[in-house]
């Protein structure tokens, strides 16, 4: 929030450039492209929409897996958004926490099946499915950025939101989201700017 005020108040033509993703960005050694994109937003509505959700949910899972394991969860999300968005489009201009947040949704909707709740019939749930059709049908959305960032976040929340029966040691939900993470550069490093 506070780089789109930033970049709003400093003129957001001119000082978002230096933050979106793109192919030839990454291509011109641009790595931190990755995250910093996820801090460009375009225009209020959509920075209000990604922050509210983040918040919402942020609260959901710190209560549950605490601060750090949520921050790596926003984050492993975060890049499987901008390296869904590389994959699919690597040509467009993009930006905005939408990758981040559709993982914290698609991660909220395994917990929820974890604790043999219907996610559809929860907030989130309707949500999620609200938001997967408007990235459909909308043009000029990142389909790549949501799916990307709603798959590595449903990945990642295997290890974050492990069953009760089947608790995994407390280092798996910091070590496998770092792994997860350093394979999307992985990824983002041999495929997209090959």
């Amino acid at each position: 929030m506070g780089l789109y005020l930033w970049m709003s108040l400093s003129g957001f033509d001119e000082t978002s450039i230096n933050f979106v993703i793109s192919r030839q960005f990454l291509e011109q050694g641009e790595w931190y492209r990755l995250i910093s994109c996820g801090f460009v937003h375009f225009g209020v509505f959509h920075v209000a929409m990604n922050m509210l959700l983040a918040y919402q949910l942020g609260q959901l899972f710190e209560q549950k897996i605490g601060s750090l394991r949520f921050g790596l969860l926003y984050l492993t999300s975060l890049l499987g958004g901008s390296v869904g968005a590389l994959l699919i489009s690597p040509d467009a201009i993009t930006g905005g926490a939408s990758g981040a947040v559709f993982g914290l949704m698609a991660a909220a909707l395994v917990g929820f099946r974890q604790d043999r709740v219907n996610p559809l019939r929860t907030g989130i749930g309707a949500t999620f499915a609200l938001n997967i059709v408007i990235t459909l049908v909308i043009p000029g959305i990142s389909i790549g950025g949501h799916f990307g960032g709603a798959i590595t976040g449903a990945i990642c929340s295997l290890f974050l939101l492990s069953p009760t029966k089947k608790s995994l040691p407390k280092f798996v939900g910091i070590f496998a989201p770092l792994m997860i993470c350093v394979g999307l550069i992985y990824v983002a490093v041999n495929f997209v700017s090959a």
